[in-house]
């Protein structure tokens, strides 16, 4: 694990204007600002090209020999393929409304994760490469030509962006920084520099269901274990349903909820509600993951990846697919689904079989946020709920950048921490809903050796944590997402010490009043309920 300095050194931040031009100043590897290369039997179990054993840090990076070509070629049939990214590459001028929008700017000062300036890394060899007025000028035109320190600088920079999309919010012109940032990726597989942290969870996902290869026996294992608690906890042995067909819904949630502290809880969560609702559903051990990692490899790996829920939904002939708190599971879904694998036109738009609610968003995809569905059931009245049960907790709520950005799920979450909590705060109006801060380890940088960029890029929504802690003693963040729930936790520990992580239905598994229940002493995570800490002793 790097080493990284405390939080009065790190947020010593030089916003100063460099000396050099950016053009002449190279970048600089060292240990907690680069994440390790992708395993060469990982790129080879993907088919992926020139797998190796190589480090960043090194001056060979054991390039292919004829790899300038490699990465033309690929660029031009990019370019000729998404006219968006064209579009991206000619329409921006550099007017640097993004520039001071990226929480790694913000909390590293390098001017080159100004999003307008990291774009220009790629557009830069656009213009030296397929612009021959710019060509002409060079320099003067922001073009330069593809040299071995260009890709060195786009394996850094384009492995610092977690295509939250901030920037994107507050452009005149509408780009996309992070689909640049994907094509700049998918231009770095192609000469074999990317990173084992994203490759691994897509090889896994590809070979057993999920990101972190557990077989179905294990999977089951551990969903039995849960089950243990929630007995322990509401006295009611609960048996969900696992691989059953004829089922009326698919449940499928992000693998890192049933593996993961403070995931688990979430998952807990799940398992009561809907034995609470007597749901016709069933789990599946072969789609036992929502997240998916081909949205930060390519777009062959997020199709194949997506298209696994559908195929076992068709496999165990549900009607429709109902999903858990994950992030790039729903920006995938909502924004690239309907294109990339198409209408499932063999199942059905979701219906809430308890409220009667149809739920016309979800139509094309067949598939609705499990948010959704509970603040539907929290409005009908469906719930018994006792918000005294989750006392012990000051939440405030963090926007998932993918479901909030990616989706607008933003009115959803709320209402169910309303409902099912009695202390809920909201942070700064400018770091939450559309302008909510990244949790600083999105698109695939959760990474150990990540961290201490990772500390520096989550210091502003670490720091709007900080501010409800201090004025209104918040003491648990809650959110949808589990690379959230995996980031947060040492995020709030570094910027905001004694605020916990949890997710939205950990909450609500808390505050439901089960039929035949015990008299409840603790909460999901058997910590002692207010007031009941002497019953417990």
């Amino acid at each position: 694990m790097a080493k990284y300095p405390p939080p009065e050194e790190l947020i010593k931040i030089n916003y100063t204007t460099p000396v050099k031009s950016w053009m002449d100043s190279k970048t600089a590897f060292r240990p907690g600002n680069f994440s390790y290369p992708g395993k060469p039997d990982i790129l080879k179990y993907l088919g992926m090209p020139n797998p190796r054993e190589w480090n960043p840090m090194d001056d060979d990076w054991k390039l292919p020999p004829d790899w300038q070509r490699i990465v033309m070629e690929k660029f031009r049939e990019k370019l000729k393929k998404y006219r968006s990214l064209k579009i991206f590459m000619d329409v921006c001028v550099r007017c640097g409304a993004c520039a001071d929008k990226c929480h790694f700017f913000i909390g590293g000062g390098d001017p080159k994760n100004m999003p307008v300036l990291r774009a220009e890394l790629l557009r830069s060899i656009y213009r030296g490469e397929f612009s021959a007025a710019a060509k002409a000028l060079g320099k003067l035109a922001g073009a330069r030509k593809l040299e071995e320190d260009v890709i060195k600088e786009w394996f850094m920079y384009f492995y610092q962006c977690t295509e939250c999309r901030r920037c994107s919010l507050f452009c005149p012109y509408g780009i996309d920084t992070a689909e640049i940032t994907m094509m700049a990726r998918e231009l770095l597989h192609e000469v074999g520099c990317n990173i084992n942290w994203i490759l691994e969870p897509a090889a896994n996902c590809n070979r057993t269901g999920n990101h972190l290869g557990i077989q179905p026996h294990a999977y089951k294992d551990m969903m039995d274990f849960l089950c243990d608690d929630i007995e322990e906890v509401t006295g009611k042995r609960i048996r969900p349903n696992v691989n059953k067909k004829g089922c009326e819904i698919l449940f499928i949630t992000p693998s890192g909820d049933i593996f993961a502290d403070p995931g688990i809880y979430t998952y807990m969560g799940y398992i009561i509600l809907f034995d609470y609702l007597g749901l016709d559903y069933t789990w599946s051990t072969y789609a036992s993951e929502g997240g998916n990692f081909g949205l930060f490899t390519s777009d062959k790996m997020m199709k194949k990846l997506n298209a696994k829920m559908y195929a076992e939904a068709k496999r165990l002939g549900v009607k429709w697919i109902l999903g858990g708190e994950c992030g790039h599971m729903w920006r995938v879904i909502n924004q690239y689904m309907l294109t990339m694998n198409g209408p499932a036109d063999f199942l059905e738009a979701p219906v809430s079989p308890i409220t009667g609610t149809k739920f016309d968003a979800a139509a094309g995809t067949k598939m609705l946020h499990i948010c959704e569905f509970t603040a539907d059931l929290i409005k009908n009245g469906k719930l018994k709920l006792d918000p005294s049960r989750n006392d012990n907790f000051v939440t405030t709520y963090h926007d998932s950048c993918n479901t909030a950005r990616g989706m607008g799920l933003l009115e959803e979450p709320r209402y169910i921490l309303k409902n099912v909590c009695r202390q809920f705060y909201e942070m700064p109006e400018n770091t939450i809903r559309e302008q909510t801060f990244c949790c600083g380890g999105g698109a695939g940088l959760n990474n150990e050796e990540f961290t201490e960029t990772r500390l520096r890029g989550g210091l502003p929504r670490g720091n709007a944590v900080k501010y409800v802690r201090d004025r209104h003693g918040v003491n648990n963040l809650a959110c949808i997402c589990a690379i959230d729930r995996a980031t947060l936790p040492p995020l709030c520990d570094y910027w905001a010490p004694g605020v916990g992580v949890s997710g939205v239905h950990e909450l609500v598994g808390n505050a439901l009043i089960l039929d035949g229940e015990k008299k409840r002493t603790t909460d999901l995570r058997q910590n002692p309920l207010p007031g009941m800490e002497d019953e417990e002793e």
